[in-house]
């Protein structure tokens, strides 16, 4: 039997600013049913290979491609795209359903219009997101989860193999937040293979399955237990950290100067620094 290709793969891939100078370089395989969190700092490079998955940059040097085939041209049916909220111009007249059907207006052919089964399909949509009844109510009138499920359902009604959202957990609540990974995590027990960028150490990407460590380059890949170490977090975010466990959760925190320049002062209670144990009583 041959197996499958991979459905995301850059190819010693290069990617430039205009003004000249790598942004960001990549060598990366993303298999097929993956959940993925790409984690790094600001400018690290992590939009640029979600716009390189979408055709939106092409590589300078290498290549990437999608289900085996180089990529060429822009966005394909099979992938859908989540942007940040903080890019999008809320005062744009649409409604809700307006939103969501304009993810299905390159899809429809001859038809300049969303046809019956789009509508079907949005109100699916809608509905398996909890936000059924805010179908005719213009975006700007949202709460930031409810604008982030809108995009989610614009992105889903492709039918996408893959879906890629960027920083899809900026800005919102703690609930809002736990809700919309839950939501990532149903998708992709259905099949679907997901992408997401984050800066969120401790709130998002230790609760993904694999990550990717990006700072101008890929430093690590794997899950969480086997990047995050103070080595591979130094060299993503340019400072000094240290990895615990705490009632079985993985965390991480900036680590204590007095800790750098007496390491052997930090202490640790059931894998938590013992600064931060004391902290936590005096809260109490």
């Amino acid at each position: 039997m041959i197996e499958a290709p991979p459905l995301v793969e850059f190819r010693d891939a290069a990617f430039a600013y205009s003004r000249g100078g790598p942004a960001v370089e990549a060598d990366l395989i993303i298999p097929r049913g993956a959940m993925v969190g790409l984690l790094g700092p600001s400018g690290a490079g992590k939009t640029t290979l979600l716009r390189a998955v979408l055709g939106q940059v092409r590589p300078v040097r290498g290549e990437v491609r999608i289900a085996g085939e180089p990529l060429r041209g822009r966005l394909s049916h099979r992938v859908g795209y989540v942007p940040q909220l903080e890019t999008i111009d809320w005062n744009f007249p649409l409604t809700v359903a307006e939103a969501v059907l304009l993810g299905r207006v390159t899809e429809s052919g001859p038809w300049p219009w969303p046809r019956r089964r789009d509508r079907a399909d949005m109100e699916e949509l809608l509905d398996r997101l909890g936000i059924a009844e805010l179908a005719h109510r213009h975006i700007r009138a949202l709460s930031g989860g409810q604008q982030q499920r809108v995009f989610l359902a614009r992105a889903l009604i492709r039918r996408p193999d893959l879906l890629l959202l960027d920083e899809p957990t900026s800005g919102v609540d703690v609930r809002t937040r736990q809700e919309i990974l839950g939501l990532l995590r149903d998708l992709n027990d259905d099949g679907i293979s997901i992408v997401l960028t984050t800066h969120d150490l401790n709130s998002v990407a230790t609760t993904l399955p694999e990550l990717v460590c990006v700072n101008r380059r890929v430093l690590a890949q794997g899950p969480p237990e086997a990047v995050f170490t103070p080595a591979v977090l130094r060299a993503t975010f340019g400072s000094e950290m240290i990895v615990f466990r705490h009632d079985g959760v993985l965390l991480t925190a900036d680590a204590p100067a007095h800790a750098l320049e007496h390491p052997h002062h930090v202490h640790l209670h059931h894998g938590v620094p013992h600064d931060e144990l004391e902290s936590g009583r005096r809260a109490r």
